[in-house]
């Protein structure tokens, strides 16, 4: 068989069912072999940019599942890179496959041929020009062993077109997968890390998203239960525990943070890390006021991890499943024997932070007061549903405000944040589990960067809500560049000669939207909010389509955040919640 027809199988038996893509000259005899060999589903994007994110959408959304994104030579590559950044600064597995010109026109500046494997080298675990056809296999199968071992991320294989064409000796019967590397915990180590509860009395744990990858979840709450120790979820590990977990105790950093998560922290001595990072936008740069008065261990599945932003007091390199496993053996056994503090009195505390140190969302102002939007959110979509966003104040609103109960239901690229990715993402994310209710959350800037990728979903029947909140602003831009006293290229707004009544809000997404084949709504009264989320839902389970709601914004509101990136000196720009009113939607009632 050709050497593409060889890679096409593989693929089918490493799992993978689904791809994601635009075919073009140098990657057709690849397309070919995936219309003869079958087997795979494949979604044509717009961009090929948007490809590499409905990848990144798909492999978030379930356990197990990498996503796969195909292009051709030249730009097709370098558009996936954004994509490729964004999945390995989450440590996401994506394939990516590029075609490539023939190997014997590589070094003479061919029509499209750009050295694709050197470009990706920085943002992969790998990237391979594949020069020898009969190399194809092994190129694919070390691809899999690599994008799930150790910490998960992405790979670029590089096809010349020649390459695919060649005929092989391929066996697919006899294909196995390469067994998976995951670092594993001693017990001897386990009981180390554990040893410092016993000197504790204010203890936290930190759930980052590699408990996520792990798949451990159930056992992260597991554990927390056994020993009543409150969990502080990071941005990629939120859902971990459910927000409305008697132990869940809030997000910490600079922005994507609760008042009582950040007050909280600042009272703990120890500190249990499983699979976070210590990302700056959780820990701020002023590491003193993180670290100080407080011990930490560290979990992390990559030996490197450890140490990387500050030393801890000890480090484990181990998968947070394994880890978790041992923790929660010891703390029973020693729970049993007695030995186990109890923190019962601390974890109340934690409660009681939450229930008193709250933000407001109850505004009734024209136009609206973001924060209003989050609460009619919450009133109109359950613990069931998976959010999907990027970047910017709507993103930092909403981590603030939303609630996530289960793992995989926040879908978020944390660390790279390239505007333009949430229409993407939420398409594969809708594409990987057809039966969990997807809502997207934009500014109107993410919203326009990739808006072209709502025919993707018209086209293959992806439905679900997206909700566009719009102050025609660079809204974080602005207001980060308001420590600088400028006000400078951050305004969106004009007036649209085409669709006079939106005032100075400029692009009427509307028509956009309805142009590109799907439904869209815009509010103004928040009062109506409520109302239009739920038409919305309907809408989409009819017409089988994307359903935007434009939320008009008033055009400037600063969201929480600390001006200095320290977690310890965050400034509360909006009123806070005084009376229960004021936060209807929070997991606790306010306590006044």
């Amino acid at each position: 068989m050709t050497a593409a027809a060889a890679a096409v199988e593989i693929l089918k038996r490493e799992g993978i069912t689904q791809a994601f893509g635009v075919p073009g000259a140098a990657i057709n005899p690849f397309y070919r072999e995936l219309k003869n060999v079958g087997g795979i589903n494949h979604t044509l994007a717009r961009h090929v940019e948007g490809a590499s994110h409905m990848a990144e959408g798909y492999t978030r959304a379930k356990a197990g599942n990498i996503g796969v994104c195909i292009g051709t030579s030249g730009p097709a590559g370098t558009d996936m890179i954004t994509g490729l950044y964004s999945a390995i600064a989450d440590s996401i597995p994506i394939l990516c496959i590029t075609g490539q010109a023939p190997v014997s026109k590589l070094h003479k500046e061919d029509f499209q041929a750009v050295d694709i494997a050197t470009i990706a080298k920085p943002v992969t675990k790998a990237a391979t020009t594949v020069l020898e056809a009969a190399q194809v296999p092994g190129v694919f199968q070390q691809a899999f062993h690599l994008m799930r071992s150790g910490r998960p991320g992405p790979v670029l294989i590089d096809l010349p077109i020649d390459v695919q064409l060649t005929e092989i000796e391929f066996d697919p019967e006899t294909y196995e997968p390469l067994p998976v590397y995951k670092p594993q915990a001693t017990r001897a180590q386990a009981e180390k890390a554990l040893s410092f509860l016993l000197e504790s009395e204010r203890p936290l744990i930190v759930s980052g998203g590699g408990i996520i990858n792990a798949d451990a979840s159930d056992l992260l709450v597991e554990f927390a239960e056994v020993t009543g120790i409150p969990v502080i979820s990071t941005l990629m590990g939120w859902g971990t525990i459910p927000d409305d977990h008697e132990l869940a105790a809030g997000m910490v950093g600079v922005q994507t943070a609760h008042r009582y998560g950040n007050a909280t922290f600042l009272e703990s001595d120890f500190v249990l890390g499983i699979g976070n990072r210590w990302a700056n936008r959780h820990t701020g740069y002023n590491l003193e006021a993180y670290t100080k008065g407080r011990k930490f261990v560290h979990v992390d599945i990559e030996p490197t991890q450890l140490g990387k932003i500050f030393a801890p007091d000890y480090g484990i390199a181990s998968d947070a499943k394994v880890a978790l496993e041992l923790f929660i053996e010891i703390a029973k056994e020693w729970k049993a024997a007695g030995k186990l503090p109890d923190f019962t009195a601390w974890a109340a505390s934690a409660q009681e932070r939450k229930a008193t140190l709250q933000r407001r969302t109850h505004f009734d102002n024209i136009p609206m007061k973001p924060q209003r939007v989050y609460e009619e959110m919450n009133k109109a979509f359950g613990p069931e549903t998976r959010y999907v966003t990027t970047i910017g104040l709507s993103q930092i609103a909403a981590a603030q405000f939303l609630h996530v109960y289960k793992p995989r239901h926040w879908v978020n690229c944390g660390q790279a944040g390239p505007l333009g990715w949430t229409i993407p993402a939420a398409i594969g994310a809708a594409t990987a589990d057809p039966e969990t209710p997807v809502v997207a959350l934009s500014g109107d800037y993410d919203f326009q960067f990739m808006i072209e990728e709502l025919a993707v979903a018209a086209q293959h029947k992806v439905p679900y809500v997206h909700v566009l909140v719009n102050n025609a602003y660079l809204g974080l831009i602005r207001q980060a560049q308001g420590g600088l006293g400028i006000n400078f290229e951050v305004n969106l707004e004009f007036e649209n000669i085409n669709t006079p009544e939106i005032g100075v809000y400029g692009v009427d997404h509307v028509k956009v939207a309805e142009g590109l084949g799907v439904k869209a709504i815009r509010v103004e009264d928040p009062n109506k909010l409520g109302e239009a989320l739920e038409e919305a839902k309907k809408l989409a389970q009819e017409f089988q389509v994307p359903v935007v709601v434009e939320a008009i914004l008033e055009r400037v509101t600063n969201i929480a955040m600390s001006k200095t990136v320290d977690m310890s000196d965050v400034t509360e720009f909006e009123e806070l919640a005084t009376e229960p009113g004021h936060a209807p939607t929070a997991i606790k009632a306010l306590q006044v």
